[in-house]
């Protein structure tokens, strides 16, 4: 933590020498700066440019209003004819019946677990007496009364 405020220290100190120069360089410049504001250089006037006039709208031609009818076929070709749908076999109603199992051996009997021994009691802790209490002392009693 005193690398570091030492480092703050040293940076705080080399920055404020940093500027004694500029400091000392603009006040140089402010003396050796000649009295009065120089005068603007005025600006030429740029030629004024002319737009050509703007192209005539042409003419649209004028739309039909009216639409022309279409000729009406005398006889229609007949619809193709639709393919047949293939049908489905058949699923059976019934279940199989299945073959007799086997007969299985008689499971293991499971062995007596031990007894878990009843854990004795803890005696009771005695209590401890409590200390007796003083009572605050109270500041004596003040001999100016205060408006």
């Amino acid at each position: 933590m005193a690398k570091f405020n030492c480092f703050i220290l040293a940076l705080f100190i080399a920055l404020s020498v940093s500027s004694l120069d500029q400091g000392l360089a603009a006040r140089h410049l402010l003396d050796t700066a000649p009295t009065g504001v120089p005068a603007l250089p005025t600006i030429p006037a740029l030629p004024k440019q002319t737009l050509p006039p703007l192209p005539a709208i042409p003419t649209l031609p004028t739309l039909p209003t009216t639409q022309p009818t279409l000729p009406t076929p005398t006889t229609l070709p007949p619809l193709p004819s639709l393919p047949t749908v293939p049908t489905l076999p058949t699923i059976p109603t019934t279940q199989p019946t299945l073959p007799n199992p086997m007969t299985l051996p008689p499971l293991p009997s499971i062995p007596n677990l031990p007894t878990i021994p009843q854990i004795p009691t803890i005696p009771s802790f005695p209590t401890i007496p409590t200390m007796p209490t003083t009572p605050f002392l109270s500041p004596p009693p003040s001999t100016t009364t205060s408006p």
